[in-house]
């Protein structure tokens, strides 16, 4: 059983919990919580930690069984509950968390290449809240979106509070960070021919009244200020999204959902009308 937090193993997961620098430079994360960890995949599965006790429980032992059996090498600690209070970054520890290696996306994965699906993407830019990341995340699996596009200026995808809101979406729905945006949208439409739509007051038509049954890609912007003019200049198209009252605009994930289940119902249905 690991005592101290002074374990270097402790200090590493403190690191990944707190520091994206470190998430990127080792390419793991931290997952925390029964049910979180039980989605990982298995071949992701780097170490798991469990609370003193919990492995003599039946529901722990069933847990550690099912574990064991996903991934029969992976390596499994008890720790004390001190040193799990040290590593856990939810208010009310469920006393299980795992190190998990991110898993590589291509964007050819993104845009649904290798499974022979027609591109469903959504495109964000420098979106910041981790709440609104990680819900546009389980809504792209729900709405059967091809995959996800982030600029490296977005909130970290593998921080814990994204990692929690995904609730297991992230290790399904293809991603990838870009460093250049710009340049991975003109890939999109120039070498995969894929339409490239943004939410603007440009907009001359609803989103409901255009068809996104061919390859599309959706562009999502900072909750603050939008999308930045030279990323915003690049869309094949302009919509917009019906407003009542006084808003001007929805929230970021909020407009994503819209989109992406537009393009469920159409696809699903074979028409736009």
């Amino acid at each position: 059983m690991i005592t101290s937090t002074n374990n270097n193993q402790i200090k590493n997961i403190v690191a990944l919990n707190k520091k994206a620098r470190e998430r990127k430079a080792q390419r793991l994360f931290v997952v925390e919580g029964i049910r979180a960890v039980a989605e990982v995949p298995g071949e992701l599965l780097e170490s798991v930690f469990f609370v003193e006790g919990f492995m003599n429980t039946e529901a722990g032992s069933h847990f550690l069984a099912e574990i064991k059996a996903k991934a029969p090498n992976v390596k499994i600690d008890e720790v004390s509950s001190n040193v799990f209070k040290t590593m856990s970054e939810t208010v009310t520890p469920q006393g299980v968390l795992a190190v998990v290696h991110q898993r590589r996306f291509t964007l050819e994965d993104v845009l649904g290449i290798s499974t022979g699906k027609v591109a469903h993407v959504v495109i964000l830019e420098t979106l910041q809240d981790p709440g609104n990341m990680g819900t546009i995340i389980r809504t792209a699996e729900g709405a059967g979106a091809t995959g996800i596009i982030i600029n490296s200026t977005s909130v970290d995808l593998y921080s814990p509070k994204v990692v929690r809101s995904t609730m297991g979406s992230i290790f399904r729905v293809p991603h990838v960070i870009v460093q250049d945006l710009a340049e991975t949208i003109h890939t999109l439409t120039d070498t995969y021919k894929v339409s490239v739509y943004a939410a603007h007051l440009k907009g001359e038509r609803y989103y409901d009244e255009m068809d996104f049954r061919e390859p599309s890609a959706f562009l999502i912007g900072n909750e603050g200020n939008g999308l930045s003019d030279e990323i915003a200049g690049l869309a094949t198209s302009y919509l917009k999204i019906p407003m009542e009252g006084q808003l001007e605009s929805l929230n970021a994930a909020v407009a994503a959902s819209l989109l992406m289940y537009e393009t469920h119902r159409q696809r699903k249905a074979g028409t736009f009308e």
